[in-house]
C-alpha cells in the first residue's frame, strides 16, 4: 500500500475533517496525530528518529495508511512527496489569524504540557516551523511561510489547495471520486478538543 494522499497543512486547518473525508473518498485510513497517539509504541519511536534527523524508512512510517495529514507529517511533507512521488498533494489551509487563534486555543496549550513526546513536537516546531507559540505574529509568518513553501515547491497539477468550507466538491475532483450523499464532516472543533483534553472552556 501505498500513500495516494499527503496533506502538509498543519493542525487546525480541518485536518480531522479532512482525516475523516479522506477515508470515505479512499476506503482506507489516514495518517493523522491522533494516529501517533492510537498506536503510540509503534508510532512515536518511528516519528522521533525523524524528528532528530535520524534515517526513517517512509513506507514504514506510513505502512497501512493510504492518506497523511496534520503533524508531525505536515512539517515533513518535502521527504513524503519524494518517497511517493504518485500521491497527490492536498494542501489544507484557512485564514491565518482565524487560524492562529483556533491552534492557541488548543494545540499549543496541549505540546506545552509536560511529556517526551510533547517535548518532541516542540523540537519539531523549532525545527521546522516556529516554536514562539505565545508569539502570533512570529507563528502567523511561520505559516504564511510553510504554505508558501508548499505551493512553491509541489507542481500545479499535483497539489489542491483546499479550506473546510470547500466541502466535497473540490476533493472529489481532484481524486477522480463522485460526491458523496452525505453531509461534509465537521469534527474535532475547539470546544471538541478542549474538552478531550480537560482544559477549560475558552470562547
Amino acid at each position: 500500500m501505498a500513500l495516494e494522499v499527503i496533506g502538509p497543512g498543519v493542525g487546525r486547518t480541518g485536518t480531522n475533517s479532512l482525516k475523516v473525508a479522506l477515508e470515505r473518498l479512499l476506503g482506507g485510513r489516514c495518517h493523522h496525530m491522533w494516529e501517533v497517539g492510537a498506536d503510540a509504541d509503534r508510532q512515536i519511536p518511528l516519528w522521533t528518529a525523524a524528528v532528530e534527523g535520524r534515517p526513517v524508512d517512509w513506507h514504514e512510517i506510513m505502512d497501512g495508511f493510504v492518506a497523511q495529514v496534520d503533524w508531525p507529517g505536515a512539517s515533513f511533507w518535502p521527504e513524503l512527496t519524494a518517497a511517493f512521488p504518485d500521491a497527490l498533494v492536498i494542501l489544507s489551509t484557512r485564514p491565518a489569524e482565524e487560524w492562529y487563534t483556533s491552534a492557541s486555543n488548543t494545540i499549543f496549550q496541549a505540546i506545552s504540557l509536560e511529556g517526551e513526546w510533547r517535548a518532541t513536537l516542540r523540537r519539531l516546531l523549532a525545527e521546522r516551523f516556529s516554536d514562539r507559540l505565545d508569539d502570533k505574529d512570529a507563528m502567523i509568518e511561520a505559516y504564511e511561510r510553510h504554505n508558501d513553501r508548499v505551493r512553491r515547491a509541489v507542481a500545479p497539477g499535483r497539489l489542491l489547495e483546499w479550506t473546510p468550507a470547500d466541502g466535497w466538491e473540490p476533493l472529489c475532483a481532484f481524486l477522480d471520486r463522485p460526491v458523496p450523499d452525505e453531509p461534509f464532516p465537521v469534527t474535532n472543533t475547539t470546544s471538541d478538543f478542549r474538552q478531550m483534553l480537560g482544559l477549560d472552556e475558552k470562547p
